[in-house]
C-alpha cells in the first residue's frame, strides 16, 4: 500500500505538468498582449517593451514555462493583469464558496441518491421501485442549465423565495446545490440499486440465509457493506466532477466562486488568473482521485497494490 501510494504521488507530477503546459501554451498563442492589457492601449511602445522585458515576456517559451513552474512550486501563481493582486490569494478567497456549493450538492446526492437506491432495491413494492428509477432517469435526462433557469423563474422571480442576484448565504445556496446535485443523485440511485441487487444474488448471501440468519442481519452484515464499495468509489470521483460542474452553476446563480471568477478572467483575457484556476482545480482533482483509489483499497482487502 505504501509503495502504491508513493507511485501514485509520483504519477501526479507529469499529469500536473501536462495540464500546466497546455494551459500555458494556449495563453501564449491567444490573441492579445498581456502587457498592453496591463498598461492600457495608450501606453507608449517604449514603456510596453520595458515592462515586457521586466516581466520576462521576451524570454523563450520554455524559459517562461520553467519560471512559471518554479514559481508555482513555491506557491506563486503570478499576479492578475487587471488588479496586480496575487492570483493565489484571489483563488483562495473564492474557493470556500465553491467548496460550500460542492459539498452541499454532494451531501444531497448521497442522502437522496444512495437512500433512494437502497429503498428501490430492498422494497417489495414494484410501484415504489419503478417510481424511484423513473425519477432517477429523469434526473439524468434534464439539462442542468434548463433546470437552473426554471428554478430561478419559479422560486426567484415569481415566488421571491430566494434572491436572483447572487449571494453566499445559506438561503442563496439552496437552489444552486439542488441543481448541481440532480445528475449525481440520479446516478447514485441507479448504481446503488444495481449494486445491491447484484450482491443479493451472491452465494455467500444465500449461504447466510440458509444458516438461519434473518434478512435484516444478512442485509446489514453482507449486502450493504459489500454493495456500497463501488458506490463509495463513485462518490469520490463524483465530488471531483462537481468542482467542474460548479463553474456553470455559479455563473447562472451569480455565486462569487471559482467558476464565476474563471469565466470573468477568460472574458478579460487575464491569463495568469486563468492559468492559476486551471492548475489549482487540476491539483484538487488528481488528489481526490488518489484519495478514492486509496479508500477503495482500504475498503476492499482483496485489492493489493504492493
Amino acid at each position: 500500500m505504501i509503495v502504491y501510494t508513493i507511485r501514485r504521488l509520483l504519477m501526479l507530477i507529469p499529469i500536473l505538468l501536462g495540464v500546466t503546459f497546455l494551459t500555458f501554451a494556449i495563453a501564449q498563442v491567444t490573441p492579445g498582449d498581456p502587457v498592453v492589457l496591463m498598461l492600457g492601449q495608450y501606453a507608449t511602445p517604449e514603456r510596453v517593451e520595458e515592462l515586457r522585458e521586466e516581466l520576462g515576456y521576451n524570454d523563450p517559451f520554455l524559459v517562461q514555462f520553467g519560471n512559471y513552474v518554479w514559481n508555482a512550486m513555491r506557491g506563486d501563481l503570478g499576479k492578475s493583469i487587471r488588479g496586480q493582486t496575487p492570483v493565489l490569494d484571489e483563488i483562495l478567497a473564492r474557493f470556500p464558496s465553491t467548496l460550500q456549493l460542492t459539498v452541499s450538492a454532494m451531501l444531497i446526492a448521497i442522502v437522496f441518491g444512495v437512500g433512494g437506491g437502497v429503498i428501490a432495491a430492498m422494497s417489495k413494492n414494484k410501484f415504489v421501485e419503478n417510481g424511484i428509477m423513473v425519477v432517477a432517469l429523469a434526473g439524468l435526462s434534464i439539462p442542468d442549465f434548463w433546470l437552473a433557469i426554471i428554478l430561478i423563474i419559479i422560486f426567484g422571480v415569481n415566488l421571491h423565495w430566494v434572491s436572483v442576484t447572487g449571494g453566499s448565504g445559506i438561503k442563496d445556496l439552496i437552489l444552486p446545490a439542488f441543481t448541481l446535485a440532480l445528475a449525481p443523485t440520479a446516478m447514485l440511485a441507479r448504481l446503488t440499486r444495481s449494486s445491491i441487487l447484484e450482491v443479493v444474488r451472491e452465494d455467500y448471501v444465500r449461504t447466510a440465509r440458509a444458516k438461519g440468519l434473518n434478512w435484516r442481519k444478512v442485509t446489514q452484515i453482507h449486502v450493504l457493506k459489500n454493495s456500497l464499495i463501488p458506490v463509495v468509489t463513485v462518490i469520490g470521483m463524483t465530488f471531483a466532477g462537481l468542482l467542474g460542474g460548479a463553474v456553470f452553476i455559479e455563473n447562472v446563480f451569480a455565486r462569487p466562486g471559482l467558476g464565476r471568477f474563471a469565466v470573468n478572467a477568460i472574458a478579460a483575457r487575464d491569463y495568469p488568473q486563468v492559468q492559476g484556476v486551471v492548475l489549482f482545480t487540476a491539483t484538487i482533482f488528481v488528489l481526490l482521485n488518489l484519495a478514492v483509489d486509496l479508500l477503495y483499497g482500504w475498503l476492499d482487502p482483496r485489492i493489493r497494490y504492493d
